[in-house]
């Protein structure tokens, strides 16, 4: 399960709110020419960007999954008695991150922006505008759909955003028998909340998109992080066909979990769970509401429960209450993400079979045009705030004790992201479909000095840089002094990557850009010496150009073993404990069988990786 549990947004998050919140303020208000009529009812939106975007935020696309219909698949949205008014955005899924959960579990809203235009010149469906559907990234149990504004899509690129939220963490993903054994048919039992959530709002935009002037038959799926595992997961969703043409995963990598590994216990001896399994949060509440002191004994009292009581059990909790065991693990460490599986192999929601071994058979998944990419230096971002390398004043990054070794992590940080989330899937992909794939590398690096801090070498080309660009967010006003050096040649290279997106969206392919200016951005070539991948970068760093090395996880893990900047097996031991924790390319019993046991000697950290919700082990 790659990328799940990663740290959070925070600081590149605070530096777009710098930006976002400066160019906020005024209450939106209604604008009569954005009224249009849905199949629910009615709708007023709002003008922005002087009046070159209209918007309409928080329309239902499903029933509020609240009482019964938690840990159900989502019901058609019910309409409404007059004029809806769409200005602001539905309430983030439950999550961790306030105190101690922000959010609610009524939220499954989504927002629409799209070029200006009167509601008598809204073009027919076929002639519509493309649709760019947009899934945000959090690790699956943080975010929301407003935390980007995509104006600058909508208004520069001539296509239609919509952003969604859909139910995180154990709301989203919970598989246990006692749900099952009450479902009404396969999609409630397939424990696939919020992948079902996505697909009901993909259903919405199909049958309501016309209204704005979108085409509901170019729809292109796009994400970041964990938005780009459900990008991929998605692609192997058999309900999902059909409903998007093309699709984008950034930073993301085809991920899906067992049936054994959603809800075993995490010390089954045959089939182990997954931290954080449904079996493994039932004994956390168990032991929660002092039914049973000890893991042991929380097991007990769990097994003699029936499926109607355990249910009920379940069903008894608060969103706060459910929540409260991992808000206790997260406890002193800054992160709002948690852990708990995700995407299932339920075998209708979800394909069975391990992704990749999917998306490299021919009609075993949704083939349709695909771009994927990672970050240079992926995991730069989540050690910023968490290295021995790295030093701190009051709290905050102020310089290296040893940069050498933190390049080198950052490195190799973004290697495994991308032989795991854009080699590997394309390079399959490539042969099961065709010349329709494309892949990225984003090397922008030049944020400026901060506090002494250079920026550039803390962040670089880090995690969540790459959604700047894409969505246009290159002038962030006071932000603008913590993010970018060079701001006019950050501009251009947004424009470029604006241009290969909404070009796709519009063409199914990046080609040369909206504008045929750019580079031709040529799909992944077989050939041993071919053009592989596009990377993205600022005019002083060599600007747009392209690379022709091919990656997979075995060449990294190689790589890490002879790496001469590598001092000692210490350091390099500290290559592959990130291979767990980051990307988890490599197991825990992987890293203690490397070269012979060599890491034995420093092993990893069980508060890092939860073995289990019960704190009493």
């Amino acid at each position: 399960m790659p990328f799940l549990n990663t740290r959070t947004f925070h600081i590149l998050l605070s530096l777009l709110s710098l930006g976002w919140i400066a160019c906020s303020g005024d209450q939106p208000q209604a604008a009569p020419e954005t009224a249009r009529i849905l199949s629910q009812g009615e709708v007023v939106g709002t003008s922005l960007e002087a009046g070159q975007v209209h918007a309409w935020r928080g329309l239902p696309f499903a029933k509020a999954p609240v009482e019964s219909l938690r840990w159900r698949s989502p019901e058609p949205a019910e309409g409404w008695e007059g004029v809806r008014r769409a200005l602001e955005s539905g309430s983030p899924c439950t999550q961790l991150g306030g105190d101690p959960v922000m959010g609610g579990e009524d939220c499954l809203y989504l927002d629409v922006f799209a070029p200006a235009m009167a509601a008598d010149s809204v073009l027919s469906a076929d002639d519509g505008l493309p649709v760019m559907f947009w899934i945000h990234g959090g690790g699956n149990s943080m975010g929301a759909g407003d935390q980007l504004p995509p104006e600058a899509l909508a208004r520069d690129n001539g296509v239609i955003v919509v952003t969604i939220n859909y139910r995180l963490g154990i709301f989203g993903w919970l598989s246990h028998p006692a749900l099952r054994a009450t479902a009404s048919g396969p999609e409630d039992a397939s424990g696939n909340f919020a992948t079902l959530d996505m697909i009901r709002a993909l259903e919405w935009t199909r049958d309501n998109i016309a209204a704005f002037g979108g085409n509901p038959n170019r729809v292109t799926i796009f994400g970041e992080s964990a938005g780009g595992m459900n990008v991929y997961s998605l692609l192997v969703s058999p309900l999902a066909k059909g409903l998007f043409h093309g699709a984008i995963a950034e930073s993301g990598a085809p991920t899906s979990m067992t049936p054994d590994e959603t809800e075993h216990y995490t010390d089954d001896s045959e089939a182990p769970g997954l931290p954080g399994s449904s079996r493994e949060l039932v004994i956390a509440l168990v032991e929660q509401e002092g039914l049973a002191s000890g893991r042991e004994a929380a097991k007990r009292v769990a097994a003699e429960m029936s499926d109607l009581e355990t249910e009920a059990f379940l069903r008894g909790f608060s969103a706060e209450e459910l929540l409260a065991p991992f808000a206790a693990l997260m406890e002193g460490t800054g992160m709002p993400i948690y852990i708990s599986p995700n995407i299932f192999q339920d075998g209708h929601v979800i394909s069975l079979g391990e992704p990749i071994d999917l998306l490299s058979t021919p009609g075993a998944y949704n083939a349709v045009p695909f771009i994927a990419g990672t970050n240079r230096e992926e995991s730069k971002l989540f050690f910023a705030m968490n290295s021995p390398h790295v030093e701190t004043t009051f709290g905050m990054p102020s310089g290296f004790s040893n940069e050498r070794m933190y390049d080198v992590e950052g490195e190799y940080g973004g290697l495994i992201w991308r032989a795991m989330g854009a080699d590997e899937p394309i390079a399959a992909m490539r042969k099961a479909q065709g010349p329709s794939v494309w892949a990225y590398r984003f090397d922008w690096d030049e944020e400026p000095s901060v506090l002494g801090m250079d920026i550039s070498k803390l962040i670089g080309a880090g995690h969540a840089v790459e959604m700047l660009f894409v969505f246009g967010l290159t002038d962030l006003g006071f932000g603008n002094r913590f993010v970018f050096d060079d701001r006019p040649s950050a501009e251009r290279l947004s424009e470029a990557m604006r241009s290969y997106w909404a070009n796709f969206a519009h063409t199914l392919e990046p080609g040369t850009g909206q504008g045929g200016d750019l580079p031709e951005w040529g799909a992944w070539s077989l050939k041993s010496s071919g053009a592989k991948y596009i990377i993205f970068d600022s005019d002083r760093d060599g600007g747009i150009r392209f690379g022709t090395d091919q990656i997979d996880q075995n060449y990294v893990f190689a790589r890490a073993a002879k790496d001469p900047r590598l001092l000692n097996n210490e350091e390099r031991c500290r290559i592959y404990r990130n291979f767990v924790q980051w990307s988890e390319s490599l197991t825990v019993d992987g890293y203690k069988e490397i070269g012979e046991g060599m890491c034995a000697a420093w092993p990893l950290e069980s508060r890092l990786f939860f073995p289990s919700l019960s704190h009493k082990n």
